[in-house]
């Protein structure tokens, strides 16, 4: 009976070392894909699909070509003008030749002062903000984007370790039973694997749950109905990106949209300002004028040439007015220029570390935490099989093994994420970058 016994554990450690080797062999890498496995969704191809269909995006880039119309409207010239006059009645007795009941006139203005040039100059660094706030428009979209992918990545890992530890739970609950019938065990274990089954159930349905919000997300910002299926996104990694404070704020004072708008707000005050000044230097409207006498042969009878010109120096008050203006919405808007750089350099320090700390924990989680986990819950059911730990050892094992798994899908998706807010922070691609400023420095 003994020797009986002593065989039946011999066959219960190595069939549980069997399973647990199954596994836990794709418990800790990313999740497998099977021959029935959906289609993959590309982050890649998500990013495309916002670019070429969000209406916001539309409406930024609409924006944007109408402020760029507004350049060659204010560099024109004033329009020509052309008059034209004749007689409609005359209530005297004159020689037909005494008076010229005909006559045509076309003048223009010129622009000498320059005004005109100077106000295309602030028209285009106007359009040059509208590009920047398209730019930010896209900078967003595309961070969003990337969210929601994260978000929906990390609902399916997590799905998939819940659906791991359930299968292992069942076969642990499998062989409990065996022994409870072989009377090695309490009715206990096999009680406390079924509860823990029901909490993993419970936890599944929140999973699916975060993965149709998830997919809402996506097909909103891609401006499809909002129940389109979507595929599984593809296989996460931990990609560490090497990020210096100094170069982040280098990139994001010569790379963030608020603050080249801030920039082009100074320029287009500062060209309004000397628009401004010119006010005092009027644009003469030349005048040519042909008239035909009634009797006369010749088609025109005489040529008249000459010009007007404003006043502007019998309203000096309105003049300097518009001068000190201008003045005050230079200094203001460069006041808001430094307000938008001290903003961007905090930003980017807060948001640094963000990242920072979120590159710590899923480093120490991917190359010492998941580890051990693994090597507990290995011990642990060897332990279970050979009858040199209980049942509850083995259960909190393997909880923990399960909850540093499912924390380290966890960083790694708010590390992707505030890596994706970052670089929608400083506004430029943190990879590409990166590479950009290694080859400088090769090359030097």
């Amino acid at each position: 009976m003994c020797a009986m016994i002593l065989r039946f554990r011999i066959l219960l450690g190595l069939s549980l070392s069997i399973v647990l080797a199954g596994s836990l062999r794709g418990q800790f890498t990313t999740t497998n894909v099977e021959a029935s496995a959906p289609a993959r969704l590309s982050l890649d191809d998500v990013i495309g699909e916002v670019l070429s269909n969000n209406p916001t995006l539309k409406a930024a880039g609409a924006n944007w070509e109408a402020m760029r119309e507004r350049i060659p409207q204010a560099r024109a010239w004033e329009d020509p003008r052309l008059d034209f006059n004749t007689r409609a009645a005359r209530f005297i007795g004159v020689p037909r030749n005494s008076f010229m009941d005909q006559s045509l006139a076309a003048a223009q203005a010129l622009p000498i002062s320059g005004r005109n040039r100077l106000r295309g100059d602030a028209a285009n660094a106007e359009a040059a903000g509208a590009l920047e706030e398209f730019r930010r428009k896209k900078l967003d979209a595309i961070a969003t984007a990337r969210t929601a992918y994260y978000k929906l990545a990390n609902s399916y890992e997590q799905l998939e370790v819940n659906r791991k530890n359930s299968a292992l739970l069942k076969q642990f609950a499998e062989i409990s039973r065996a022994k409870l019938e072989s009377g090695l065990r309490s009715q206990a274990d096999v009680l406390g694997a079924d509860t823990e089954l029901a909490k993993l159930g419970e936890a599944a349905f929140d999973f699916q749950r975060e993965i149709s919000e998830a997919q809402t997300e996506l097909n909103v910002l891609m401006n499809r109905p909002p129940q389109t299926p979507l595929g599984v996104p593809g296989e996460q990694a931990f990609e560490p990106v090497e990020l210096s404070l100094p170069d982040l704020e280098g990139l994001a004072l010569a790379n963030r949209p608020e603050l080249i708008i801030a920039q082009r707000k100074v320029e287009a005050a500062q060209t309004r300002l000397a628009a401004a000044r010119k006010e005092w230097i009027p644009d003469p409207t030349f005048r040519i004028e042909g008239a035909r006498y009634n009797d006369a042969s010749q088609a025109v009878s005489e040529v008249d040439a000459g010009f007007s010109v404003d006043l502007p120096w019998f309203n000096r008050a309105k003049y300097r007015a518009a001068v000190r203006e201008n003045r005050k919405l230079v200094e203001s808007a460069q006041d808001e220029l430094e307000a938008v750089r001290s903003q961007t350099l905090g930003l980017v320090v807060d948001q640094f570390q963000r990242v920072k700390t979120f590159h710590h924990h899923t480093e120490l989680y991917q190359s010492k935490l998941l580890p051990l986990a693994r090597e507990s819950v290995n011990a642990q059911s060897a332990d279970y099989g050979s009858d040199k730990a209980g049942f509850l050892e083995v259960l909190a094992a393997q909880e923990t093994a399960q909850d540093v798994e499912s924390m380290y899908w966890e960083h790694l998706m708010h590390y992707q994420m505030e890596l994706a807010e970052l670089e929608a922070l400083i506004g430029v691609d943190l990879r590409a970058a990166t590479r950009q400023t290694n080859s400088t420095t090769n090359e030097k």
